[in-house]
């Protein structure tokens, strides 16, 4: 019914011979290269658990689940607070999703706050969702770069 190939392409017909292109020797590239040309791992998020309390600031390049208290800042690739998980101070990612209890300011390129989520807190957002039945007190600011650390900026008082 469906084919992923289009009409007006030519379709290669039995008795032609695959053509095949010209291999180039492979050279090992230098270890900068490799450092700067690899593409980032994606490997399993840490987690942490309901029962674990952490005072102080976590700061991941990879992904993490909070289930957990936190009294501090995080910052994340992907940052996802769970449904019992609360966080008292800022946080920050590429890609946020509050699930759970957050007292601070939250700043995210994709930010998501989902109907369970509590949040008392400025958002500082490039692109931003919150659903339905969401909890929320604060401010919401769009940022071309919210990740960047400058503070968010301060609107000039209206002029008469």
């Amino acid at each position: 019914m469906f084919s992923k190939t289009r009409v007006t392409e030519n379709r290669p017909t039995p008795d032609a011979a695959p053509q095949t292109a010209p291999v180039a020797p492979e050279r090992s590239p230098t270890p900068e290269a490799q450092a700067t040309a690899a593409p980032r791992v994606r490997v399993a998020p840490s987690i942490m658990s309901a029962d674990l309390t952490v005072t102080g600031n976590i700061k991941t390049q990879g992904d993490i689940q909070i289930e957990g208290t936190v009294e501090g800042d995080i910052r994340a690739h992907q940052l996802t607070i769970g449904e019992s998980a609360t966080i008292k101070g800022e946080i920050v990612g590429d890609d946020v999703i509050v699930n759970g209890r957050v007292i601070g300011r939250v700043r995210g390129l994709k930010v998501r706050l989902t109907a369970t989520a509590r949040v008392e807190g400025d958002i500082i957002h490039k692109t931003i969702a919150i659903e339905s039945g969401a909890h929320f007190e604060g401010s919401v600011q769009r940022q071309e770069d919210p990740l960047n650390n400058g503070g968010t900026k301060k609107l000039a008082p209206p002029t008469e």
